[in-house]
């Protein structure tokens, strides 16, 4: 009895082993696949021709003047602020006008004195021309008696002008509007002395309106007098108006080195002066160019501007460098390195890897006419 259990146990060992290896063999490895990654990717549209320069700027008036003082002194006094409107002849400022009127009542007296001088000179001429006429003076003293008097008419005259004069400097006190407009800038204030000419408050005249942007050398030539351009406000979104180059300056800033661009603006009852303008406007290229949400862009180890197209075939992502031409309203603009119906991953581009499986949308998915395989069904580009 002992002896046959002994016989067993070794029997039942062996087939234990038989039965855990047939189990193993004949049973299915389970090897879980990962999950594949899906993507948001875009299609690449036909190129185009031609780039798209955007640029910021300020609405201005057309005609604005800094306006100042006919003559020098201290201000005692400002009348207006800025955003105030004036019609002409309102006063603007004021400067202390004191020595401008002793110079007035100067001129006055010696005017009066001219005038004396000139009714002395020709009461002389007068009788000079009597005595001639009776023979009881000689014809010398009439013609002394006629050059003083017309030396008393001249000074009289020379003395009115001044007069005249003095009276417009103490007029050249006030500082008067001379057209309706706007008060844009105070350049000068109360107490403060001013020569003849300085700026004090600058008037952006009624009217027409335009926006000034600054445009780069590179760019300036996609500028001339009379190119249509789309002009959008900031405040204002979804007013757009249809403006024209009006002035391209013809030298550059000398701090900016750009070039001023005046844009005549069609009249607008919700355009206000300074508001913040958008400037759209189209310039030939002599490059394909691509257009892409910035978020497609990403660099590779190498530094290298890239992104990742999608083989529609096998589903995977491989990077492809590119060359950025410049920024529009939809993202950027690829000159080089893609081909119209490329697929490109335009979100998650931080967890892609080179031959990365992911998981299209159905719509990205090639059809199985066009691919001749099972690889173009969605179940193998999927599984």
């Amino acid at each position: 009895m002992s002896a046959s259990v002994r016989l067993s146990l070794p029997a039942l060992s062996f087939l234990a082993a038989f039965g855990l290896a047939a189990c193993t063999e004949g049973g299915a490895e389970v090897v879980e696949e990962p999950s594949l990654r899906p993507v948001k990717v875009v299609e690449i549209e036909a190129p185009s021709t031609a780039r798209e320069l955007r640029y910021s700027g300020t609405v201005k008036a057309r005609s604005e003047a800094a306006a100042g003082f006919r003559v020098g002194g201290k201000i005692i006094e400002r009348l207006v602020d800025i955003g105030d409107r004036v019609a002409p002849g309102d006063v603007l400022a004021r400067i202390d006008v004191t020595d401008y009127q002793l110079q007035m009542k100067s001129a006055e007296a010696s005017l009066a004195a001219a005038e004396r001088q000139l009714e002395t000179a020709d009461f002389a001429l007068k009788r000079a021309d009597a005595l001639y006429r009776q023979q009881v003076t000689t014809k010398a003293q009439l013609e002394q008696a006629q050059l003083s008097y017309n030396q008393a008419l001249a000074t009289r005259d020379s003395q009115r002008s001044s007069l005249e004069q003095a009276r417009n400097q103490v007029a050249y006190g006030e500082l008067k509007a001379d057209k309706p407009g706007i008060v844009t800038q105070i350049s000068a204030d109360a107490g403060q002395v001013v020569s003849a000419g300085s700026p004090v408050v600058t008037v952006a005249a009624d009217g027409e309106k335009e926006a000034l942007i600054a445009v780069p050398e590179n760019e300036i030539f996609a500028f001339a007098p009379g190119k249509a351009v789309e002009v959008g406000f900031w405040s204002k979104d979804g007013l757009t108006l249809q403006g024209t180059v009006r002035e391209v300056a013809g030298s550059a800033d000398a701090t900016s080195r750009t070039f001023a661009v005046r844009i005549a603006l069609p009249d607008n009852p919700q355009i206000l002066l300074g508001m913040t303008a958008r400037v759209t406007a189209t310039a030939p290229s002599d490059t394909n160019l691509f257009e892409l949400p910035l978020s497609a862009l990403t660099r590779d180890g190498a530094k290298q501007t890239i992104v990742w197209t999608v083989d529609r075939m096998a589903a995977t992502v491989h990077a492809r460098p590119v060359t950025v031409d410049t920024f529009s309203d939809k993202g950027i603009q690829i000159s080089s390195g893609l081909a119209p119906g490329d697929l490109v991953v335009v979100a998650g581009t931080q967890f892609m890897a080179e031959d990365m499986k992911v998981r299209l949308a159905d719509k990205d998915l090639p059809r199985a006419a066009d691919a001749g395989s099972d690889a173009a069904k969605p179940d193998a580009a999927t599984r």
